[in-house]
């Protein structure tokens, strides 16, 4: 971190492994999120179309091959997605609140979990679960959480993911702090991260400022 002209401090990171999703749609959708006043459905109902907006980003250079179709007029070429398949890991519990959005994309994804848990003090996290499919090395990894707040939790995920074996890994989060992508993109150096805003950083509780509050609170209605 450094210093800005007027004294504020600034973060680095590499923004060629950063595609910021700003579509106007996507920029309404998010200022009802932040909004104190939304419900716990409409906020359930927003964070899965988001991360919808994000799968289209996300795939968009998931390799194509031709196939012959007969419409009603004739037979032609058209392409549909080849190679690859792709699983959908959330980091629980937030991200579950994403998996929705995805799968309306792509039903046939498998999904997996990981299970993290943040102390309340350290601010760190502590994995308890990690469920994933066998064939994870060879799958399109798409891990999907609501915050990137200090990054420890998707850098953990990341850590689990590569040691089974995955090679393509995609972070989808709607709000993230640049400490927080510092921390993932210097964590891995192969990892693409997508998110839907950039905030300012983290208070001294580690939440992100503006932020939308504890996500997996407002998704579940836990708060």
């Amino acid at each position: 971190m450094t210093k800005n002209k007027e004294g504020a401090l600034t973060v680095a990171y590499d923004v060629a492994r950063v595609t910021v999703v700003d579509h106007p749609l996507v920029q309404h959708k998010l200022s009802i999120l932040r909004d104190e006043r939304t419900g716990t459905k409409q906020f359930r109902d927003l964070v899965s179309e988001l991360a919808m907006f994000e799968g289209y980003e996300a795939m968009r250079d998931l390799p194509l091959e031709d196939v012959r179709v007969t419409t009603p007029i004739c037979e032609t070429t058209c392409k549909q997605v080849a190679g690859k398949k792709l699983a959908i890991i959330p980091i629980l519990r937030a991200g579950l609140g994403m998996v929705d959005g995805l799968l309306s994309l792509v039903p046939a994804a498998r999904v997996g979990h990981i299970g993290m848990s943040r102390d309340e003090v350290t601010h760190e996290p502590h994995e308890y679960y990690c469920k994933l499919p066998q064939d994870i090395g060879e799958r399109i990894c798409l891990i999907v959480d609501p915050m990137l707040a200090t990054g420890g939790s998707a850098a953990d995920a990341l850590k689990q993911l590569r040691h089974h074996g995955a090679r393509d890994i995609r972070l989808l989060s709607i709000v993230a702090a640049p400490e927080g992508l510092v921390r993932v993109l210097e964590a891995d150096s192969d990892v693409h991260i997508y998110v839907c805003a950039i905030d300012e950083g983290l208070n001294e509780r580690a939440y992100i400022v503006p932020g939308l509050g504890d996500a997996g609170d407002r998704i579940f209605g836990t708060l």
